[in-house]
């Protein structure tokens, strides 16, 4: 299990707080808790004290760096890991690996990688990329791959079509982090199957997660690989159902309606594959039966937000079962988010990590 570190900022009353592609001027409820060193790390310990293994720390227009993020948290905090979004091709792969290298021996060997390779092409132009979809794939196939050979200590030579490495190597050896890695286009999927330790997809109902993951898990045996499979969800539980849904209702009642018709109109235009899957699910009302898609799996984040747009909503029992859902699907590994996620942290870890680890789901 693993949370979320809101570098954009965090709210009690806006559901788009949190997101690393979205301003927060825009945003009714605005920043009401800015991204500190102090609230990120209070998240961050809260998370490490309620036995998440790691935080994922985003990368997007508006939000902080987050290499920056990593180290500045990961030296308040004693041992969960930090998972840091990366764009692939951004900078040189050599410097990448010697960040990664600075990073586990200073701290520790508390890192993980999360491999950002898509996304939006007006993002990607923001960061002066213009590579299309499927060649950031190709990139950031080539540039793992480069991480890699460097993490051995061995000298590299790599003759690619998007990098020439001449005698690269690092002083010594370090250990390479995990490599997570989402998307849903047929690009990601091959990507992943070559070069990821975890898949990672964005929250789908249950039967639609488990069909990706088959696609992944039959790419992935062509090439004699066996990946983990993980899934970012938001989450809202209380000690009864009703009262997790009535917080879910008060988060749609405060968005404007057209906040939600501006969002509708960006999310038709998207290129990302994973985008337009979560706009299928998106929901046509605001009421609560309309946004919940399957049982406990709540489609009103994907009303104005963009990327994971579905949250697990429920009792802690009931969001303990869904989680069992998704693992007897086949998933190992969840990333979840809260609003305000300092709150939602202790939410999940004192109501629903109990139940999990009464059924013996957890390590």
């Amino acid at each position: 299990m693993h949370w979320f570190l809101p570098t954009t900022g965090d709210s009690r009353s806006s559901l788009l707080t949190g997101s690393a592609t979205y301003n927060l001027a825009d945003a009714v409820g605005g920043n009401e808790r800015p991204a500190s060193l102090e609230y990120l790390t209070q998240i961050a310990r809260a998370a490490e004290q309620m036995q998440f293994d790691a935080v994922l720390i985003p990368t997007g227009s508006w939000c902080l760096d987050a290499w920056t993020v990593a180290t500045a948290v990961a030296t308040q905090t004693s041992r969960i890991d930090m998972l840091v979004a990366l764009r692939p091709g951004l900078i040189s792969p050599t410097v990448q690996a010697q960040q990664i290298r600075s990073f586990q021996e200073l701290i520790g060997d508390r890192l993980r990688l999360n491999v950002v390779a898509g996304g939006e092409d007006a993002e990607q132009r923001r960061f002066g990329d213009r590579v299309d979809h499927d060649q950031r794939y190709a990139r950031a196939n080539e540039y793992v791959s480069v991480l890699r050979g460097l993490a051995t200590g061995e000298h590299v030579d790599f003759l690619g079509n998007h990098f020439t490495i001449e005698d690269a190597f690092l002083p010594t050896a370090t250990t390479m982090p995990p490599v997570y890695l989402g998307g849903s286009s047929d690009a990601a999927i091959e990507m992943a199957a070559e070069q990821a330790d975890v898949f990672l997809t964005w929250g789908e109902p249950v039967a639609q997660a488990a069909a990706k993951r088959e696609r992944v898990v039959a790419a992935a045996q062509q090439r004699g690989r066996e990946l983990e499979y993980g899934i970012r969800l938001h989450v809202i539980t209380r000690p009864t159902s009703e009262a997790a849904w009535q917080a879910a209702d008060d988060l749609v009642a405060s968005i404007p309606q057209e906040q939600i018709d501006a969002a509708t109109k960006e999310f038709a235009g998207s290129g990302s594959v994973g985008q337009q899957r979560m706009a299928a699910l998106r929901p046509k009302g605001r009421d609560r039966e309309s946004l919940t898609i399957e049982p406990n799996l709540w489609g009103g984040i994907g009303l104005v937000r963009g990327g994971a747009g579905t949250a697990l909503v429920g009792s802690h029992v009931e969001v303990a079962d869904a989680i069992e859902r998704y693992i007897n699907a086949g998933y190992s590994q969840f990333i979840f988010s809260g609003t305000p996620h300092l709150e939602e942290t202790y939410w999940f870890g004192e109501g629903v990590t109990p139940i999990l680890q009464q059924r013996g789901l957890l390590g």
